[in-house]
């Protein structure tokens, strides 16, 4: 009987940085000057990536914040930076969405806010992960 010859590399892992490595001093607040203004802000990226904790292989997908200022915005090259530091943070992609509500709440203190991470395709599985915090008045 032949011996199978085993593929190699299936065993492989990467390296994942710890969720720890996440930039979150580097979020600039900004003046709201319409307080009392129901405005809802919504920013889109379809850029972000992080990687499977287990793997080490990227994540990417979809990213929608969507909030109703109090007295403060979120300065938006800094959200970019912020953002970033996900690339190479092993994180579950169901714990991102918890994970940037957590660091963005009490430095935006947001009347209402809405995370949705919307991952592409891979290996046949689409996640999509919500989550948010307040009230949306109408």
């Amino acid at each position: 009987m032949k011996k199978e010859k085993k593929l190699k590399g299936l065993d492989r892992r990467y390296d994942a940085e710890l969720p720890t490595s996440i930039d979150v001093g580097v979020i600039e607040i900004i003046p709201y000057d319409y307080k009392g203004k129901m405005t809802v802000i919504e920013i889109d990226t379809n850029e972000f990536t992080a990687v499977c904790p287990y793997s080490g292989l990227p994540d990417f997908g979809r990213l929608q914040i969507h909030y109703i200022p109090q007295d403060r915005l979120i300065e938006l090259r800094s959200l970019k930076y912020y953002l970033h530091s996900f690339r190479n943070v092993g994180i579950y992609q169901e714990h991102v969405v918890q994970r940037i509500l957590h660091d963005l709440v009490p430095r935006v203190r947001p009347l209402w806010i809405a995370i949705e991470l919307d991952y592409n395709v891979r290996g046949g599985v689409h996640t999509v992960a919500r989550a948010e915090r307040g009230r949306r008045k109408k």
